[in-house]
């Protein structure tokens, strides 16, 4: 299966897209996705654009923005005001917004080739590999075959779902109960990230700090460095993202729990 170090970011941003001080950048970038729904993009949740503040009562500030199809990005530079924090968020949010309409982010069969291509060479693997769908490089095919016609925005969506359950060890569990890579991508492949899977994530690791005190602090720290490093590169976050709020949403319960038992 596709490991959690994918990375499928585009190059940096280029500083007059960024830097343009006319340009009101969170309505620039709530218009962009407002147009796309009206030129027939299906985006199931609206084209509402969603900001989330880090909670702080001194600078720096911290905020992240979630786009309509899934994808979140966060404010990457120094910023002495919530404002501001908002409008970092909102230029590295509209630049990948912008950037992924080329044609060159769209998954065709010339980029599948490229990408299976590289896959194995970093991987040592065989074109045999590549054709057998119970092997990883094979199981990365099947994916994006599946998602022909998309943009890697839209595939990113996808490919959060199966990093985090390889990074919470859901699908070495599947393995386990002999269920098959086929198994495991037709049940996921059209499965939105939920609140289901994230509660059953947190579960998961509530029992995993029963039998390891500890390890949930010490993830949640892990992960929080992962996601300032990602934020302040100007990567896409979802993956570090989620992972953050899994391990929050776990550390709640147990803090319920000690409560009721007290």
């Amino acid at each position: 299966m596709i490991s959690a170090s994918t990375d499928l970011n585009p190059p940096p941003p280029p500083r007059f897209l960024l830097c343009h001080p006319l340009m009101n950048v969170v309505e620039a970038l709530q218009e962009f996705w407002q147009m796309k729904q009206s030129r027939g993009a299906d985006l199931k949740n609206g084209a509402l654009v969603v900001y989330e503040m880090v909670p702080s009562n001194s600078p720096p500030y911290v905020c992240y923005v979630t786009l309509p199809g899934g994808s979140c990005f966060g404010s990457f530079q120094f910023c002495p005001t919530k404002a501001e924090a908002r409008r970092s968020a909102a230029k590295i949010a509209l630049m990948n917004s912008v950037f992924n309409e080329h044609p060159s982010r769209r998954i065709t069969n010339e980029f599948i080739e490229k990408s299976v291509s590289e896959a194995l060479a970093s991987f040592n693997g065989n074109r045999e590999e590549a054709d057998n769908p119970s092997t990883g490089i094979g199981a990365f095919r099947f994916m994006l075959e599946s998602n022909k016609g998309k943009s890697m925005l839209e595939f990113q969506e996808l490919m959060t779902v199966f990093q985090l359950l390889h990074w919470n060890g859901s699908l070495k569990a599947m393995r386990e109960r002999q269920c098959s890579r086929q198994e495991v991508l037709a049940h996921y492949s059209h499965r939105a990230l939920d609140d289901d899977i994230r509660n059953q994530m947190a579960t998961d690791w509530v029992n995993r700090e029963r039998n390891i005190p500890g390890a949930l602090s010490r993830e949640l720290a892990s992960t929080e460095r992962e996601l300032d490093e990602a934020r302040l590169a100007g990567k896409e976050l979802r993956f570090h993202k989620e992972k953050k709020d899994i391990l929050m949403l776990a550390a709640g319960q147990l803090g319920s729990m000690h409560s009721s038992n007290c």
